[in-house]
Order: C-alpha cells, then structure tokens, then sequence
C-alpha cells in the first residue's frame, strides 16, 4: 500500500522501516529532517509537510506517531486538505475520549479515524508490534495490509469503534505501571534484604526459565541490572505518560478499586519529588530498555 507517515521518535522510525521491509510505499515527515534522511535512505520517499501528503497520496491514508498533545495539531492540518475518505491512524498514546472526539469531527468531513494503539517499543521493528485496534471497520479492512505488515504474528484485533484501540491500550499501560513495580519492589528486596551478596541478574536469569513469573519484561530488568548491578548513573526520577493517569481517572468515575496501580502510579509521582531508590532506579532501566526512553528525563 502507499501510506503518509508522520513522526519519526523511537518508535515511528522502527514502524516505517518495518512497512518498507514489508513492502509498501511510505512517505514520511517529521518536525526536525534528520529521522526523515534516515527513512529516505532505507528507501521511503520525501513527504514534505502534512498538506503536502494529502496531495500526493491516493488514496490518502496518513498515520500520525506523534505525542498525544500534538495529535489535535496534525489532524486539524490535515482536515483542512484531505479529501472525503481519507482515513487518519492515530498510533500513538492519546485518550481514548480525545479519540472519539476526533473520529466524530471527522466523520461530519466524510472522514475516517482510526486508533492504533501500539506496544513494542523499541523491539518492535525485530518482533513486530502488538496492535489494538479502534474504528469504522470499513477503514480497518481498508488499512489491513499495514497493520498485517506491522504487528507480530496474532499481534492485532480490531476491538470496536473509534476510542476501543486506544481505551484497550491505556489499560494496558497502566497493567505494566503495576507490574513494572512489582518487578522493581522484588529486586530492591533481593539487594537490600538479609543476604547482602546475592546475584541478581542470575535471580532475574533463573525466573525466566520455568518460573511462573517469567516474562520479557523481567528478561529486559535482568539485562538491566547484568549491564549495571549498581544502576549507577540513573537518578530514579521515573516519568509518567498520562495513559495509568487516565485510567485510574476513569476507575475512580466507575468506583472501580485499583490499589496496585494506584501504589505503582504514586511511586512515580513521589520520586519526581524527590523520593528515589534502588527500586526507582530499575524503574526507569526498564524504560530505556524497552522503551528507550532517557535513563534520566529531567536532564
């Protein structure tokens, strides 16, 4: 398929190099130009600015990988241009209300919006992504072949309408706010308890053979704490991306306890103010090492 691409962080890049490798046709922008040489050079094509897609694509189908407070931006940019059923992909990390929001303006434009919301992070260009799904089914059909192209073998379901990809996916990232800190707390526990000398990373290697909490996250923590047993050099300052904020907000509206996210998400908060520890510290290894995300965000 040809295919517009805008946003090209840690893991846009990884998306459209996925796309070219499956195939398709994708021209790329991006606010600053280097990510876009970088594309280019892997064979995309030049898209030049957001009005500039909706001339060149035909059909127009235009994916936007952008932070959730540069969605409304790019979407009003590209209404003003695109013609009725041009579809927009959101795959990015936006509210689900916002969502259904914009799905609704563009639909009175004879427009399609779909949500994609995506996790992987930066394995997913290896691994391919897993991918939920929100929309008009129409479109969803319509845009298959890129989502077939970019998702992990079974790694994709449609679940509903505009809002249900990205709402499956702000409840996914809260369940990992809750079980990043579990795995955070537990090594904290192995360093700091009455056995002074243990290997961690051998802890962490063992429980990813036949242990009943074994995962890719915990493989991620080991390798993290292999690389650097002391976590020297992170600060334990751990960022918050909005989607465990929304979450509990809405389980409060539903009356709907959720004490272990809740703890995990308050954890995060105290340590912007200061509170830093051990387990503070694997917290924010995790994040780069799935998510590339900074060791240290207030630097």
């Amino acid at each position: 398929m040809i295919i517009g691409f805008s946003g090209l962080g840690k893991m846009g890049g990884q998306m459209v190099a996925r796309l070219l490798a499956g195939g398709h046709e994708v021209y790329v922008v991006n606010r600053s130009p280097e990510p876009v040489d970088k594309m280019v050079a892997l064979g995309a094509k030049r898209g030049d600015s957001l009005e500039n897609l909706t001339k060149l694509l035909k059909p127009v189908i235009i994916w936007l990988m952008v932070p959730a407070d540069v969605v409304d931006e790019q979407f009003n940019t590209i209404l003003k241009t695109a013609p009725m059923s041009s579809i927009i992909i959101d795959g990015g990390n936006s509210n689900f209300r916002d969502t259904q929001r914009r799905a609704e303006t563009a639909k009175s434009r004879g427009i399609f919006f779909v949500d994609v919301g995506t996790s992987g992070g930066i394995l997913g260009e290896k691994n391919g992504f897993s991918m939920m799904v929100g929309g008009d089914k129409q479109a969803v059909q319509l845009i298959t072949p890129v989502i077939d192209s970019l998702a992990a073998p079974y790694g994709w379901h449609h679940f509903g309408p505009a809002g249900s990809g990205h709402y499956v996916k702000m409840v996914h990232n809260a369940i990992e706010y809750g079980m990043m800190e579990s795995y955070a707390e537990g090594y904290r526990m192995l360093r700091e308890g009455p056995y002074t000398e243990l290997d961690l990373a051998a802890a962490g290697r063992i429980w990813q053979h036949g242990s009943i909490i074994d995962s890719l996250l915990n493989q991620l923590t080991m390798e993290a704490i292999e690389e650097n047993p002391s976590l020297e050099g992170i600060d334990g300052v751990v960022a918050e991306s909005g989607e465990a904020r929304w979450t509990l907000e809405l389980a409060r509206e539903l009356n709907i306890p959720m004490p272990s996210i809740q703890a995990s998400f308050d954890v995060r908060l105290q340590s912007q103010q200061g509170q830093v520890n051990f387990a503070t510290k694997l917290l924010a290894a995790m994040r780069n090492k799935f998510g590339g995300h900074n060791l240290n965000p207030d630097q």
